[in-house]
């Protein structure tokens, strides 16, 4: 993790851009494999690798944001409906619950965990090892501007950009940096996320 003085250094030698890059639950536990697996979440992975090392230089940070699961509640369940409650997923301190392995030379400028003792879908709801919640970071920062990537895009990536809208930041979808649960429930994502006001684009289009 890059350290406050380093990016302040770094800042100072480049324009400001006041953009952050959310990168959301890329984890094995949420990848072909894994306790709650969306197909197609290894490929992403990779993507969001890729398009980090490539377009760096456009944030002031990069946050990565986990499921860290200790004991949640009812959010865990041995006959699950996928919808209110789910099979045991992202528990903490198991190689699962750990960032993507494709995710190793991104370098996040923080991390938040979420969700230890309870549900928790926004990356809002998380918080960093010195205790402070995404918002905080974002605001120390003067973000103004977001972009959200990540798994699934049907459920927290949803989430987290309705909270980053909600909260005044210019809030965008990659939306090919993403993807959902099924189709289905992804058309539905993007359809509220567009009427929420969060604008939907292809990174390619940077």
């Amino acid at each position: 993790m890059t350290s406050s003085g380093d990016l302040s250094h770094a800042s100072s030698a480049r324009e400001r851009t006041h953009r952050a890059l959310l990168v959301v639950d890329v984890q094995p536990t949420f990848c072909e494999g894994g306790a709650l697996a969306v197909d197609g979440g290894h490929d992403v992975a990779h993507a969001i690798a890729g398009y980090v090392a490539e377009h760096r230089d456009d944030y002031d940070l990069v946050v990565t944001t986990q499921d860290w699961h200790i004991d949640p509640g009812a959010h865990f369940s041995d006959t699950p409906d996928f919808v209110d409650t789910w099979p045991p997923h992202g528990i903490a301190g198991t190689a699962e619950a750990e960032l993507h392995p494709a995710l190793a030379s991104i370098a996040p400028d923080a991390s938040v965990k979420k969700g230890e003792y309870q549900a928790a879908y926004s990356g809002f709801e998380g918080r960093d090892s010195t205790d402070r919640m995404l918002a905080d970071i974002l605001l120390d920062s003067e973000i103004t501007r977001v972009d959200v990537v990540g798994i699934a895009e049907s459920h927290c990536v949803k989430a987290t950009a309705l909270d980053a809208h909600a909260l005044g930041l210019a809030t965008r979808v990659l939306t090919d940096l993403t993807v959902p649960v099924t189709v289905a429930l992804g058309a539905a994502a993007r359809s509220e996320l567009t009427a929420a006001g969060v604008h939907l684009a292809d990174s390619h289009a940077q």
